[in-house]
């Protein structure tokens, strides 16, 4: 147990990293150890998983919107995947400041404007008539919320494990799978009925209500620090470090498409409108296996980066044959199959950066800068798609192609990186 505790998984090593930001920091007296478990630390788990609920569960359903969007709005489908890609970008760019900003002792000032910017986005958008109105509502202002709420959740739920770090985290981010199916649920159900209007209000009010739980339950633990500059521009010099930045930045350039296009896709191909929903809630649904199976299996037996290359390919690879899907059966095998290995790439990434550095008090500030890089990646490839889309006459496979390139290439990039790191050996763990 000790010998355990002396060395945390990389899984382990990347969420401290992400809830540190720099392990560089001075304090006048030292914390007590993480407590490992117990009520209080739980609870702030629980307060994490409604937190990434309303966050990347949100952003998860955006293909609900994106394929809604698209019959009201005289708009093309690239403009109106920069809603939800304006939503990505700012969660991992504003992300970065907001962890640090927690860092620094205002925790509850920066989730309390996230967590009121989220139910304000929610509100705002059901009285939005016009393109640039859901832009600025659900795009700009829900990507705020976000970069607040996100980080700032995770550095304080952090920071009440070490041995158990990995499954808290693990628990805590299969909130996008309850978020991912709540909210499309409440779409698919509630639309129809009561209107779009009436249906965001209402998920408004779920938002308001779990959000205010999570509030309470949360409890910074540790005093105030001060943090290490953003950029550590060292990383810059080492090949590994700059193969695995431009590997992420293609793969996080195709991850999101079929998360905001199957929707739209099922119509596409004649099938109906409770389908087009199902595809995402399902997509949703699985990725509860995708973010807790590979972590596991690369914290146990492989390691995180012999693991991400080859899920990443296989991710690319899975997107292609999307092409070919012309059946409800189809579909169906699609979305199970995409869903579990686009959470896995999801989950693996901050792991990788943790294993790619050397030295753990560096490990925040690169995954700060992954982020970054990150941000811009999810910000033009669901806009490129639907452009590509556009420019053949609602016709997919350019979009999947393109997709299924940068996914692949990101892999054999992040294969590349890997092997700049240890070399050709097969066992290497890492």
């Amino acid at each position: 147990m000790d010998r355990y505790n002396e060395n945390p998984s990389q899984t382990s090593v990347a969420a401290s990293a992400i809830s540190q930001h720099e392990l560089i920091f001075h304090r006048e007296k030292e914390p007590p150890p993480p407590p490992d478990g117990g009520l209080r630390a739980w609870m702030v788990v629980l307060a994490t998983h409604l937190t990434v609920m309303n966050s990347w569960g949100i952003i998860a359903s955006f293909g609900v919107f994106q394929t809604y969007y698209g019959t009201i709005l005289d708009e093309t489908r690239s403009s109106i995947s920069w809603i939800g890609s304006m939503q990505v970008f700012l969660l991992f760019f504003v992300g970065v400041f907001g962890g640090r900003a927690t860092d620094a002792g205002y925790f509850r000032l920066v989730y309390t404007l996230g967590a009121a910017l989220q139910v304000l986005s929610m509100f705002m958008t059901s009285l939005c008539s016009e393109y640039w109105q859901f832009f600025l509502a659900q795009g700009v202002c829900s990507g705020l919320a976000n970069g607040m709420m996100f980080c700032a959740g995770l550095s304080v739920m952090s920071t009440y494990f070490r041995q158990w770090r990995g499954v808290a985290v693990g628990f805590a981010t299969t909130g996008s799978v309850t978020g991912g199916v709540i909210y499309p649920l409440m779409a698919q159900h509630l639309i129809p009925s009561i209107g779009f209007p009436w249906t965001m209000r209402c998920m408004g009010f779920v938002c308001l209500a779990t959000l205010l739980m999570a509030s309470a339950l949360y409890k910074t633990r540790i005093p105030p620090r001060i943090t290490g500059p953003l950029i550590e521009w060292g990383a810059f010099r080492e090949l590994s470090y700059n193969l695995f930045l431009i590997g992420i930045f293609l793969m996080f350039c195709g991850i999101y498409f079929a998360f905001y296009y199957a929707g739209s896709y099922a119509l596409s191909i004649g099938l109906d409108s409770t389908t087009s929903f199902n595809s995402l809630i399902i997509m949703n649904a699985v990725g509860l296996i995708g973010r807790l199976l590979p972590t596991f299996l690369a914290d146990r037996y492989f390691g995180v980066l012999n693991i991400f290359a080859p899920v990443t390919i296989c991710t690319g690879i899975i997107i292609v044959t999307w092409m070919t899907v012309e059946t409800y059966k189809g579909m169906l095998v699609f979305v199970l199959v995409y869903g579990v290995f686009a959470a896995g790439v999801q989950a693996l990434f901050p792991a990788a950066v943790a294993a790619l550095t050397d030295d753990p008090a560096k490990a925040g500030t690169r995954i700060g800068m992954s982020f970054t890089v990150v941000s811009f990646g999810c910000v033009v490839g669901p806009p490129i798609c639907g452009a590509l889309i556009e420019a053949v006459d609602g016709d997919y496979v350019w979009a999947q192609t393109f997709c299924g390139v940068v996914l692949i290439a990101g892999g054999v990039l992040l294969g590349a990186a890997r092997v700049a790191k240890t070399g050709f050996v097969l066992r290497a763990k890492n």
